[in-house]
């Protein structure tokens, strides 16, 4: 492996010594690249042809452009002001155009003197600035720019052909001066070492590693910058599923005890007891779950259902075939009120089962306990022992569990829920705790599309649960535009008080508490609106507004995550009894919340919330035998991205279609959540959702290579790709995915 070093040397150049100090400096600390190669894999975000020009008319607000257009006109104003009294004051505006729409660009003071100049009318260049308005106007203030001169001059050169490359750029950097800068690099691009086998890549017909790097900076043609894409894509996919693999394979590799249950155990004592048939989806997954966790390694199992499809029963039969096979299951929740919840309704479904060693308990039966922070000292200690001398088969907790001495007798079963609220050091804590590593099962109510899967949770086997039990009611989701139709805001809260005289009860969900100090401080996203430049509406606000206005006489309780844990488990105690009509909270009733007499859902500042949020969100009502009503109350206006979001929720209630549109609207840097360190994605071309044959197809490939060469002994090249790829911090991510 000696070679691997020499390998790297080009593209591990530091920039500092190929650029200069200032750049080398600016390029790290806005866009995150230091070296030679991470300049070389900073791709252009689009391209501009010289004949053609960009749309003006699709600016978007508040963010960093580049475009490309032609003056239409430029006039120099004078004007007095405090600087200038004597109407000394200069401002030039000069307006550009590219057929599409027109923009306004505006110079002060000294700065105009040098575009007066050179912006004369029918000069083209490209103008890079953040967006803004002035008077109704989308404006660019003191843009830096470029001048494309004609045919013949240098820019012919230094601009690639006909194809001028947009990238990613800051305003501190702006997209030429990083055009110049490859440009410098682009040579080092015949050292790139290429990560793909010479099989895959021939058997595909895909180009070299270093002519995908020249034609994606330098292209002649569209196609060269298909080929490029179509490259680039592969090693993106190729290169992260190795990665996957290889945990993959090296957990395949670990010992764990089998677990199987009794024909006559606990588990089928339980079956029976149950008041209805499961559905065809829940016996299929429990089956997929009993044949892992009748195997000799360790079980690492995604399950994923929708809001409501019975999750917690497929997971509770798991954890009592582990009981019956002589082990302890334990069940991670993200938060108290939801480990509370879960220990209510598993105790409650088990029933004389769940009362091992207790007068009245069935004879085979197994003690479930609680573990949170907040415990009484005697509870908690008792608690601890049942756990160390394995007479609590069950345990469900909050990372309390995950403290020192916590002590298990023999653990064969973690359930993580809702996997994306868990750091990666908790749940590795929490596997340390067997003899020998023990399963893993994930579930999580966020409906993820299969590519994600493949990408996020690559190192999981991943079940689906899609049907919902019988029994369960249709959700009418409806958005409120509170600032255009005031009116529509004053029939939701009727339509709350007529829920509640039916005998049923309502949530009432806000984006933040409200007695934060300094509140308002990040409240500001975006200038889309007035509505964005408010605070978001508060619980303790918006609860004592209600009970003194439109739902006066109801009961009206607030829950939130800064209260007292006793006073939030009353809360949700009285509300589950139905001794209160509307419960006015933030999140913290996102997940696992289970009132089947809540039918009502309003939901205040509803575009502050993503969309499986929303989803999650709703899913809390309509889980009893009457109809549930969501509504998303917003002030954004008709046109807005926000209002489009909360349109496409109130039309589906499918997760896996909402969870499409959710991933299309962001960016696919994000889709990696926490296994992105720094600024750069690791995604630059792959586009998870359009590249689902590629992902796919990848992770064969991977499987294949990987089942080959475990080390990769014979690729060195992926070995040095896999090496810049998973840094150590995202190595453990995935280690413990």
């Amino acid at each position: 492996m000696d070679l691997v070093p020499a390998l790297r040397e080009p593209l591990q150049q530091p920039l500092k010594s190929v650029l200069g100090p200032a750049t080398a400096k600016v390029m790290a600390e806005h866009l995150g690249l230091h070296t030679v190669g991470d300049l070389l894999h900073h791709y252009p975000r689009r391209y501009e042809e010289r004949g053609q020009l960009t749309h003006l008319a699709d600016l978007p607000m508040d963010e960093h452009v580049t475009v490309v257009a032609q003056v239409a006109d430029a006039r120099l104003h004078t004007f007095a002001s405090s600087r200038a009294p004597r109407g000394k004051g200069q401002r030039l505006e000069v307006t550009i155009t590219d057929g599409s729409g027109r923009l306004q660009l505006v110079f002060f003071g000294a700065g105009v003197h040098k575009p007066h100049k050179e912006l004369l009318p029918g000069t083209r260049a490209m103008f890079a600035g953040k967006v803004s308005v002035f008077n109704r106007r989308l404006q660019l203030a003191h843009p830096a720019y470029e001048l494309l001169r004609g045919d013949g001059e240098e820019s012919v050169e230094t601009w690639a052909g006909a194809l001028i490359p947009l990238y990613p750029a800051t305003a501190k950097l702006e997209s030429w001066k990083i055009g110049k800068a490859v440009q410098t690099v682009l040579p080092s691009a015949q050292e790139a070492v290429d990560p793909l086998p010479d099989s895959l890549r021939e058997g595909r017909g895909l180009v070299s590693l270093p002519e995908a790097l020249l034609k994606i900076h330098r292209p002649h043609t569209k196609a060269d910058i298909d080929d490029a894409r179509a490259r680039l894509k592969w090693d993106e996919a190729f290169v992260l599923q190795v990665a996957l693999a290889r945990r993959r394979h090296a957990d395949a590799q670990l010992p764990a005890v089998a677990r199987r249950p009794e024909p006559d155990g606990i588990l089928a004592a339980f079956d029976a007891r149950l008041p209805f048939t499961l559905t065809e989806g829940q016996r299929k997954v429990s089956q997929e779950i009993f044949d892992d966790l009748a195997t000799e390694h360790p079980m690492h199992r995604l399950l994923q259902g929708e809001v409501g499809s019975g999750k917690t029963l497929v997971a509770l039969r798991a954890m009592l075939a582990v009981v019956d096979a002589g082990g302890q299951a334990a069940m991670l929740a993200p938060t108290e009120v939801l480990a509370q919840q879960h220990h209510r309704s598993v105790t409650e479904m088990m029933g004389e089962l769940a009362e091992g060693g207790m007068l009245g308990g069935a004879e085979r039966s197994t003690k479930v306990v609680l573990l949170t922070g907040s415990m009484g000292a005697a509870a908690r200690r008792q608690a601890l022992l049942d756990l160390v001398t394995g007479e609590a088969g069950i345990v469900i907790g909050t990372h309390a569990l995950i403290e020192d001495k916590v002590q298990f007798h023999d653990l064969g079963l973690v359930v993580v829920d809702e996997q994306h609220r868990f750091g990666v050091e908790q749940r590795d804590a929490l596997r340390g705790k067997g003899k020998q590593p023990p399963h893993l099962l994930v579930m999580t109510a966020t409906p993820i599309p299969r590519t994600v899967a493949m990408t996020v949770f690559g190192d999981l086997e991943t079940s689906v649960l899609d049907q919902l039990p019988a029994g369960r009611s249709p959700i009418a989701s409806h958005v409120v535009p509170a600032a255009d139709k005031p009116h529509f805001l004053a029939r939701a809260w009727e339509r709350v008080r007529e829920e509640v005289e039916n005998g049923h009860q309502a949530y009432v969900v806000c984006p933040r508490i409200g007695d934060e100090e300094e509140g308002t401080k990040k409240a500001k996203k975006s200038a889309e609106d007035d509505a964005e430049k408010r605070p978001p509406l508060a619980v303790l606000d918006v609860a004592e507004q209600l009970a003194r206005g439109p739902l006066n006489g109801l009961k009206v309780e607030v829950l939130h995550g800064r209260m007292h844990p006793d006073d939030k488990d009353a809360v949700m105690r009285r509300f589950a009894a139905g001794e209160s009509d509307v419960l006015v909270a933030t999140t913290v009733i996102e997940v696992g919340v289970n009132v089947p007499n809540a039918t009502a859902m309003v939901i205040m500042d509803a575009d502050r919330f993503g969309v499986s949020q929303l989803h999650q969100l709703r899913g809390r009502v309509g889980r009893g035998a009457a109809p549930g009503l969501c509504l998303l109350v917003t002030e954004m206006p008709e046109a807005s991205p926000a209002r489009q979001r909360l349109n496409a929720v109130a039309a589906t209630l499918d997760g896996f279609e909402l969870s499409r549109i959710d991933l299309e609207q962001r960016r696919e840097g994000d889709v990696l959540g926490q296994a992105q360190s720094g600024a750069r994605s690791s995604l630059r071309v792959l586009a998870v959702i359009e590249d689902e044959e590629i992902i796919a197809e990848a992770r064969e490939e991977a499987a294949k290579v990987v089942a080959d060469d475990p080390e990769l002994e014979r690729l060195p090249g992926l070995r040095t790709a896999l090496d810049a790829l998973v840094d150590e911090e995202r190595e453990q991510y995935l280690e413990k995915g």
